[in-house]
């Protein structure tokens, strides 16, 4: 690699130490290609818009572009003129029409107001059209490439049909397709057509010192037909003649197309640009390899994060209990297709209600893996455990135990005695719980230790006895630390105060309602973040 950029920063300098100076190399140079603009005279409504224009106000006009540095009219320069209501500078002002509608004479200085504000009108419009000409390329470029179920032929074939087409085009023996590794620092032949089939065995060729190879990768083609000078260049194969030509993306240096003659010939311009359009054939089918291989591999990525998607969705309670005098309701929201936020809730023995928030550390694909273990070791170990202390323990010692250290989460797991009312809470992390009442609000909130970090993590736990028409807030730190354009952090004091007075509200509302104050808060939010409520009601 050093030595490619050394060779392409500096090509004399490497140049100028070899013998390459004889009179039978030559280098073409191809100039990339200016961008047309689209000419005025192509608007067919411009010579009736010229005769409308002098008809109104007796003046001729003009039209052109703009000349550098100045206000004259130029041809080849981007930008229109604003339009003269006269000749140029250089004549005299034409008389006004006689035949001109208009009763009275037209100022010269309105004329030439209302021919700029047309050459205004003009220049938006073939912005316009340059504008429609490069977005229709872009959508070209944006159809999808679906590899057909039989293809023609494979990309071997394809290559080989296409070294064989050049070679017959311009009358030689043999070519190969050198390719660039990824450390760029050598060619390996893996197509050709005319030489033995071995060579496609042989090692790969080192790059440094290779100049013809080196000489093309900067643009050019280079034509041998002198001994010495091949010996110099680093003919890759014995052969009177040959020439060499690079094969490249816009944006990619793949390799090198060298054709081959059985006898000392010389190669024209017309040659030389053949054999440019027959690499540019090449580059092409490997570019289009290259995509179809992507696209299909992002196609088969984007169906299974897709039912990934699913799957997390539909694994997240919608129906809440059919609980007498209580009311829950959650809503988890994911940055992208998949997350590591979720909540949760699920009915045990004795009149007991589970409830949950939670949120991975980690954000896509890795954080809904962490949500799912973490969420499946809940259900697991409250099955057989009735406080909430030593669930919060084996849930931490199995995320612990079944990663690399790697995998962290917060929980907040709370058990509803619906009898008495009583809800008792333990958290890890830094999740919320926010107690809604008529006289205000509460935090109860613990902050510990997150899941997964160490496995004698103790979390402590904290219980309140809710009365009817009170509420419960529990929401992971996602939804809290998100700051405005301002940088104010929303807070518990901010979705309590976004929540005051609304406990006449059904669970259900307040949800909604706490997630309408994130979005107003912080409409760009980018975290993924689960908010659940429990409300004890008043029947």
């Amino acid at each position: 690699m050093d030595y490619l950029n050394a060779y392409l920063n500096h090509p004399e300098k490497i140049v100028a130490n070899s013998a390459s100076k004889s009179k039978h190399l030559k280098l073409y140079t191809e100039q990339p290609p200016k961008p047309i603009r689209p000419q005025i005279e192509s608007l067919g409504c411009m010579p009736e818009l010229l005769r409308a224009f002098q008809t109104a106000t007796g003046w001729s006009m003009q039209y052109g572009r703009k000349a550098e540095g100045g206000t004259g009219l130029a041809s080849g320069t981007r930008g229109l003129a604003a339009l003269a209501a006269s000749d140029p500078k250089t004549q005299k002002p034409k008389s006004p029409n006689p035949k001109s509608l208009s009763p009275m004479p037209i100022d010269r200085d309105a004329a030439h107001r209302l021919a700029g504000s047309i050459a205004e009108v003009l220049d938006e419009l073939f912005d316009t059209r340059d504008s429609l000409h490069r977005r229709e390329a872009e959508l070209a470029a944006g159809v999808p490439l679906v590899p057909h179920r039989r293809e023609e032929k494979h990309l071997a074939m394809r290559l080989e049909a296409v070294l064989r087409a050049g070679v017959e085009a311009v009358g030689c023996a043999a070519a190969a397709l050198y390719m660039l590794d990824e450390a760029t620092s050598e060619l390996k032949m893996r197509s050709s057509w005319g030489l033995p089939f071995d060579r496609l065995t042989a090692p790969s060729r080192p790059l440094e010192g290779a100049l013809a190879d080196l000489e093309a990768l900067l643009g050019h083609a280079v034509v041998l037909d002198d001994s010495a000078a091949m010996r110099t260049w680093n003919m890759p194969e014995d052969f009177p003649a040959a020439v060499c030509v690079p094969v490249s993306t816009p944006t990619t240096l793949l390799g090198t197309l060298w054709v081959f003659a059985n006898q000392p010939r010389d190669f024209n311009d017309r040659e030389t640009n053949l054999l440019e359009v027959i690499a540019g054939r090449l580059a092409a089918d490997l570019e289009r390899e290259m995509l179809l291989r992507t696209g299909v591999d992002g196609a088969k990525l984007q169906q299974q994060i897709a039912a990934a998607e699913r799957l997390q969705c539909n694994e997240l309670p919608a129906i809440a209990p059919m609980l007498d005098g209580w009311n829950l309701a959650g809503r988890t929201i994911q940055s992208g297709n998949v997350g590591g936020a979720f909540h949760d809730w699920f009915s045990l023995p004795d009149g007991l209600t589970a409830v949950a928030v939670g949120r991975a550390v980690e954000q896509g694909v890795a954080g809904a893996l962490t949500a799912g273990g973490v969420k499946t070791a809940l259900r697991s170990h409250a099955k057989y455990q009735r406080q909430v202390e030593p669930v919060m323990q084996q849930v931490n010692l199995t995320l612990w135990t079944g990663s690399a250290g790697d995998r962290h989460a917060a929980l907040l797991f709370g058990l509803i005695e619906t009898a008495t009312g009583r809800v008792c809470c333990a958290s890890a992390g830094r999740p919320s719980a926010i107690l809604l009442s008529g006289e205000g609000w509460q935090s109860l909130g613990r902050s510990s230790v997150m899941l997964g970090e160490s496995p004698e993590t103790r979390f402590e736990p904290f219980d309140r006895e809710l009365q009817p028409g009170e509420a419960l807030v529990f929401c992971t730190d996602g939804a809290l630390d998100v700051a405005d354009a301002e940088g104010r952090i929303l807070g518990e004091a901010g979705l309590a105060d976004a929540l005051r007075g609304k406990l006449e509200l059904a669970a259900e509302e307040l949800v909604a309602a706490a997630q309408a104050a994130l979005e107003n808060h912080a409409p760009d939010n980018t975290r993924d973040h689960s908010i659940l409520v429990v409300k004890r009601t008043m029947s």
